[in-house]
Protein backbone atom coordinates (compact mmCIF):
# COMPACT_ATOMS: atom_id res chain seq x y z
CA UNK A 1 0.00 0.00 0.00
CA UNK A 2 1.42 3.51 -1.32
CA UNK A 3 1.22 6.25 1.78
CA UNK A 4 1.29 9.59 0.46
CA UNK A 5 3.50 12.03 1.67
CA UNK A 6 0.72 13.96 3.43
CA UNK A 7 -0.92 10.96 5.02
CA UNK A 8 2.29 10.06 6.27
CA UNK A 9 3.07 13.58 7.95
CA UNK A 10 -0.30 12.98 9.98
CA UNK A 11 0.44 9.40 11.23
CA UNK A 12 2.58 8.26 13.87
CA UNK A 13 2.15 11.36 16.01
CA UNK A 14 2.39 11.02 19.50
CA UNK A 15 -0.43 12.05 21.71
CA UNK A 16 -1.15 11.82 25.69
CA UNK A 17 -4.42 11.85 27.45
CA UNK A 18 -4.85 12.70 30.80
CA UNK A 19 -6.98 13.29 33.80
CA UNK A 20 -6.61 15.85 36.77
CA UNK A 21 -8.37 15.88 40.06
CA UNK A 22 -8.35 18.98 42.03
CA UNK A 23 -9.36 19.66 45.42
CA UNK A 24 -12.71 20.31 46.39
CA UNK A 25 -13.71 23.68 44.74
CA UNK A 26 -10.63 24.55 42.88
CA UNK A 27 -11.50 22.84 39.64
CA UNK A 28 -11.81 26.33 38.01
CA UNK A 29 -8.86 27.77 38.97
CA UNK A 30 -7.11 24.30 37.96
CA UNK A 31 -8.52 24.63 34.48
CA UNK A 32 -7.51 28.32 34.16
CA UNK A 33 -4.22 27.22 34.85
CA UNK A 34 -3.95 24.68 31.75
CA UNK A 35 -5.82 27.01 29.26
CA UNK A 36 -2.86 28.77 30.21
CA UNK A 37 -0.59 26.55 29.60
CA UNK A 38 -2.04 25.40 25.77
CA UNK A 39 -1.37 29.41 24.88
CA UNK A 40 2.27 28.69 25.71
CA UNK A 41 2.83 25.49 24.05
CA UNK A 42 0.46 26.76 20.82
CA UNK A 43 3.74 28.14 19.64
CA UNK A 44 6.37 24.96 21.12
CA UNK A 45 7.88 22.94 18.72
CA UNK A 46 5.57 19.80 17.59
CA UNK A 47 2.76 20.79 19.09
CA UNK A 48 -0.54 19.87 17.10
CA UNK A 49 -3.38 19.89 20.30
CA UNK A 50 -3.38 20.91 23.45
CA UNK A 51 -7.14 20.84 24.83
CA UNK A 52 -8.12 21.73 28.22
CA UNK A 53 -11.70 19.55 29.15
CA UNK A 54 -14.30 19.64 32.40
CA UNK A 55 -15.36 16.12 33.21
CA UNK A 56 -19.24 15.95 33.37
CA UNK A 57 -19.36 13.33 35.17
CA UNK A 58 -16.30 13.94 37.90
CA UNK A 59 -16.68 17.60 38.53
CA UNK A 60 -13.33 18.00 40.18
CA UNK A 61 -11.67 16.89 37.26
CA UNK A 62 -10.49 17.91 34.23
CA UNK A 63 -8.92 15.97 31.26
CA UNK A 64 -5.95 17.18 28.63
CA UNK A 65 -5.69 15.87 25.33
CA UNK A 66 -2.45 16.52 23.30
CA UNK A 67 -1.10 15.38 19.86
CA UNK A 68 2.59 15.94 19.41
CA UNK A 69 4.97 15.32 16.46
CA UNK A 70 7.25 13.50 19.15
CA UNK A 71 7.72 12.26 22.71
CA UNK A 72 10.58 14.63 22.94
CA UNK A 73 8.74 17.43 21.52
CA UNK A 74 6.19 17.01 24.55
CA UNK A 75 8.99 16.45 27.02
CA UNK A 76 10.71 19.60 25.30
CA UNK A 77 7.81 21.66 26.40
CA UNK A 78 7.93 20.79 30.06
CA UNK A 79 11.22 22.60 30.59
CA UNK A 80 9.83 26.00 29.30
CA UNK A 81 10.27 28.53 31.97
CA UNK A 82 6.37 29.70 31.65
CA UNK A 83 5.55 25.97 31.96
CA UNK A 84 7.66 25.07 34.79
CA UNK A 85 5.77 28.45 36.50
CA UNK A 86 2.73 26.86 35.44
CA UNK A 87 3.04 23.75 36.89
CA UNK A 88 4.36 25.09 40.04
CA UNK A 89 0.75 27.32 40.25
CA UNK A 90 -1.25 23.63 39.70
CA UNK A 91 0.26 21.42 41.66
CA UNK A 92 -0.84 22.62 44.73
CA UNK A 93 -4.45 22.58 43.61
CA UNK A 94 -4.54 18.78 42.39
CA UNK A 95 -6.14 16.33 44.91
CA UNK A 96 -3.16 13.74 45.09
CA UNK A 97 -0.25 13.49 43.01
CA UNK A 98 -1.07 13.16 38.91
CA UNK A 99 -1.70 10.08 37.32
CA UNK A 100 0.12 9.51 34.10
CA UNK A 101 -1.37 9.83 31.41
CA UNK A 102 -2.57 7.37 28.20
CA UNK A 103 0.08 7.39 26.15
CA UNK A 104 -1.35 7.22 22.05
CA UNK A 105 0.07 6.91 18.58
CA UNK A 106 -1.80 8.45 16.61
CA UNK A 107 -2.75 6.86 13.63
CA UNK A 108 -4.89 9.80 11.51
CA UNK A 109 -8.07 11.37 11.70
CA UNK A 110 -10.04 14.05 11.03
CA UNK A 111 -8.34 17.52 12.21
CA UNK A 112 -4.73 16.28 11.45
Amino acid sequence: MYITPSKQARMNKYALHGKLTALEGKVEDLAEILLKASEIVSGAAGCHLYVISKDIADTDSVWITEIWDTKEDHDESLKLPAVRELIGQAMPLLNGMPEKGQELEVLGGLGL
